[in-house]
């Protein structure tokens, strides 16, 4: 499903499939912030949006934390990398990137790691490294960045991607950063103390893991979304919850929040 306008929200204004699955990802951030300002540790770009979004509209919001060292950052328009001077001008606390890792990161003080990737798998394995064969690839990513250690190490993490066939695939063809692994107990063996993803929304819906297997299992459906676009938009066998819900659309205020946003 592309980037257009797919209906109207709660009151009159329509809205994207991006704007949709922007706004969902804020209200799961608005939901885990309601337990006591947790700290999000957040990539660039749509998890950027969606961390920015819900610090606008909820309260308690979320501590934004970006892997530059800046702590609870507030920016007032979207920051273009981790070096942004808005974010360290807006933070709290500005500390080095070797502290932001080792005493809040590794030492589990970040409650949520907000992640983004070109491709991910059936147990939630992100690639953000290379496309195809890792010496002679079609594609060669931006890479790692600090989310391998985001993925091992943050208390949940929350990822947010298109979903297509291209991105969502039976295997990752490079394993940036862990999710389930090869699946249940992976995370175990190898000693992580994060919890590893809980949820990835798309354009389509919601996916989290299945509580035996680990395998990613739709549980949510966007406002006129299909079962069979689902399927047809990932490249393995997907499974669905036998409780399946269904989200529901943007509201004005929503809309209006995000677009300021985005225009600043």
């Amino acid at each position: 499903m592309s980037d257009t306008a797919t209906g109207a929200g709660t009151g009159t204004a329509t809205y994207t499939t991006d704007e949709l699955m922007i706004v969902n990802a804020a209200r799961e951030l608005g939901r885990v912030a309601a337990s006591g300002h947790p700290i999000v540790f957040t990539g660039i770009g749509l998890p950027s949006t969606a961390a920015n979004l819900a610090r606008r509209l909820y309260d308690p919001a979320p501590v934004l934390v970006y892997e530059s060292g800046c702590i609870g950052s507030k920016p007032t328009r979207l920051p273009l990398s981790i070096g942004d001077g808005e974010l360290g001008d807006t933070s709290d606390a500005v500390v080095s990137v070797p502290e932001i890792f080792s005493y809040w990161l590794q030492a589990g003080r970040v409650d949520l790691g907000f992640l983004g990737g070109a491709q991910l798998d059936r147990f939630a394995n992100i690639n953000s490294t290379v496309i195809g064969d890792y010496e002679h690839p079609s594609t060669r990513l931006p890479g790692a960045g600090g989310a391998p250690e985001i993925a091992a190490s943050a208390g949940a993490v929350m990822v947010i991607m298109r979903q297509s066939k291209r991105a969502f695939v039976e295997r990752c063809d490079f394993r940036t950063s862990i999710g389930y692994g090869d699946g249940a107990g992976h995370r175990e063996r190898l000693g992580l103390r994060g919890g590893g993803p809980k949820w990835v929304i798309t354009d389509l819906g919601f996916l989290e893991p299945d509580p035996v297997t680990c395998e990613l299992v739709m549980t949510a459906l966007h406002p006129g979304v299909t079962r069979e676009q689902c399927t047809a938009a990932t490249g393995w066998e997907l499974r669905f919850a036998p409780d399946m819900r269904a989200t529901l659309p943007p509201t004005d205020a929503e809309l209006v929040a995000l677009r300021a946003l985005q225009a600043a």
